[in-house]
């Protein structure tokens, strides 16, 4: 007994002070509730829904660290998401923490984040739940208050709108891929034609009441959209970009400086820079020649391109400050 003993204090010391192999990354689950989260459209389902959280390769207790909230798509769990992401392995070598939001059936057949709920446009519905999340995950894990980031795909990313637009204080970067504005749609039947021709009203306006409640508002955008893609049209993009302007009170007519650079694999990149004070206050990267599907991911899983650029290390970019 005193012999095991022993030996747990020496490793204790030993992972301490650097002398151990790191600790491995491992998958944490929880669910969180909140009391806004009740969505307009279906009140009669319960205001909670599960995650996961990545731990990182030697992550410990004496530091804070950078969490990353990664918001699947239609017909995807976090599982699939991350794998196809690649996003734990660029979590073990940059040191972050994940959250993975779980969408769940009884909420959408198609695990699809209801973005066009009028209450998780407003900043409620499946807003109120990954929000209370967040927080909850920012708690328990000793998470950096200043370092919280969000990124989203497809239905993901209109539910990240959501939550950059209506609760802006919680992050510090907001990266969607192939998403939508928020409050764009306010049911199914408006969601699909704003998936095939944008909004009809300008999402700008949004933005800008948004920041009229949240003060002076300063959160950097990185919006990636596919010139191919037929199921959320490239329109999506440019409005996100107006809606997210607006939000950081800049003019959501200005142009940007553009830039066009060779991805390899035979692809073209043009990135645009709208700025303030010298920062990049919105990004938007469109690919030509990219559909519906995450940019550099596995395309061992459905809605995955493994050609360049990588999505996931653009996020790394803006995590990094680089």
């Amino acid at each position: 007994m005193l012999r095991g003993a022993w030996k747990r204090v020496r490793g204790f010391f030993a992972r301490l002070f650097g002398r151990a192999p790191p600790a491995p990354g491992r998958f944490e689950r929880g669910s969180k509730f909140a009391l806004a989260g009740r969505l307009a459209a279906a009140p009669w389902i319960w205001p909670a829904r599960e995650y996961l959280v990545y731990v990182p390769r030697g992550h410990g207790r004496w530091r804070r660290y950078p969490l990353v909230v990664m918001i699947h798509g239609c017909k995807q769990t976090p599982e699939e998401f991350a794998a196809a992401t690649r996003i734990a392995a660029l979590a073990d070598e940059q040191g972050w923490l994940l959250l993975l939001p779980r969408q769940e059936k009884k909420a959408n057949p198609w695990s699809c984040w209801n973005w066009f709920d009028i209450a998780t446009g407003e900043g409620r519905g499946e807003a109120a739940i990954v929000a209370a999340q967040v927080r909850a995950v920012r708690r328990h894990y000793r998470v950096h208050p200043r370092r919280v980031f969000l990124a989203g795909f497809s239905a993901g990313g209109g539910l990240a709108a959501a939550l950059g637009v209506r609760h802006p204080q919680l992050f510090a970067g907001v990266f969607i891929h192939s998403g939508l504005p928020c409050a764009s749609a306010a049911g199914p039947s408006a969601a699909t034609k704003v998936m095939k021709n944008g909004a009809k009203d300008d999402p700008a306006r949004v933005g800008i009441a948004a920041r009229s409640m949240a003060g002076d508002v300063a959160l950097p955008l990185v919006v990636l959209h596919g010139g191919r893609d037929d199921v959320v049209a490239p329109i999506n993009a440019t409005q996100l970009v107006r809606q997210f302007l607006a939000l950081n009170g800049l003019d959501p007519a200005s142009e940007p400086e553009v830039k066009r650079s060779d991805a390899g694999a035979g692809r073209v990149v043009e990135t645009s820079d709208y700025r303030a004070a010298g920062r990049i206050a919105v990004r938007l990267v469109s690919v030509p020649q990219l559909g519906h599907a995450w940019s550099g991911g596995d395309e061992s899983h459905p809605y995955n391109d493994a050609r360049p650029p990588d999505a996931a290390r653009l996020i790394a970019e803006m995590v990094e400050g680089r």
